[in-house]
C-alpha cells in the first residue's frame, strides 16, 4: 500500500485554510473587548484618571492689634499733614477735613494759627515733607489707646504769602526749617486722631 505524499494539493489546501483561520482569529480578537495584551494594559493605565491631593486651605493668622495700631497711627499722621496744608492754603476754608485727622490740642493749635494767618490776609503754599516717621511708644491698654511718633518735618518749601498777590512774606533767616517733631495719636470713638504735634527744636 502506497502512502500519499503530504506535499500534494490536499496538504497545500489545508495549510491555506489554517492561515486564513489564524488571520481571521487575529482580526476578531482585536475587535473583541475580551482580548487584551501588554500594550492594551499600558494604554488603559495611561488613560486612567490621575488623583491629586487638594491643597490644604491657608489659615489666616490672627491680626496683631499693636501692629495695626502702629500702622494706622503712621497713616493718620501723613493724612493730618495733607489736610493741614489744604487748610492753611485756603483763606476761606474750614477745618472740616482736618477734623478727620486731628482733635484736642493739635486741632485747636492748627485752627488758631491758621485763623491768625488768614485774618492777616496770608495763606501758606507749597508742601510739607514728613519723613523718618517712627513709633516711639504705645499705650493700648489705657482708656484712650495711644501711639507716640517721632518724625522729621521739613517746612522749607512751605511758604506764607499774601493771599491777594501771592507775594512771599519775609521770614527770619535763621528759622529752623527741618526739625524733629513728637506726635501723639489717640484712638477716639470716631477713629484715630492726632492730639499733640510738638516741635522739639532740634534739626533732623
Amino acid at each position: 500500500m502506497t502512502r500519499q505524499s503530504t506535499t500534494g494539493p490536499l496538504a497545500s489546501g489545508a495549510l491555506r485554510t489554517r492561515t486564513l483561520l489564524t488571520a481571521l482569529a487575529a482580526v476578531l480578537c482585536a475587535a473583541a473587548a475580551g482580548c487584551s495584551s501588554g500594550d492594551d494594559t499600558a494604554a488603559t493605565e495611561s488613560t486612567a484618571p490621575t488623583l491629586t491631593a487638594s491643597a490644604a486651605p491657608l489659615s489666616s493668622a490672627p491680626a496683631d492689634p499693636e501692629a495695626e495700631a502702629k500702622a494706622t497711627a503712621l497713616e493718620v499722621y501723613q493724612g493730618y499733614w495733607g489736610e493741614m496744608q489744604a487748610f492753611y492754603a485756603d483763606r476761606e476754608g474750614t477745618s472740616a477735613g482736618l477734623k478727620q485727622y486731628a482733635a484736642s490740642e493739635a486741632l485747636s493749635v492748627a485752627e488758631n494759627a491758621a485763623g491768625r494767618a488768614h485774618a492777616r490776609n496770608r495763606v501758606y503754599i507749597g508742601k510739607v515733607t514728613v519723613s523718618q516717621s517712627a513709633v516711639t511708644g504705645t499705650d493700648l491698654d489705657s482708656k484712650t489707646p495711644k501711639v507716640m511718633l517721632s518724625s522729621c518735618l521739613d517746612v522749607s518749601q512751605w511758604q506764607p504769602v499774601v493771599a491777594d498777590t501771592r507775594k512771599p512774606v519775609e521770614l527770619p533767616a535763621n528759622r529752623l526749617t527741618k526739625y524733629l517733631i513728637a506726635t501723639t495719636v489717640e484712638k477716639w470713638p470716631q477713629g484715630w486722631r492726632v492730639v499733640r504735634d510738638e516741635p522739639q527744636g532740634k534739626k533732623c
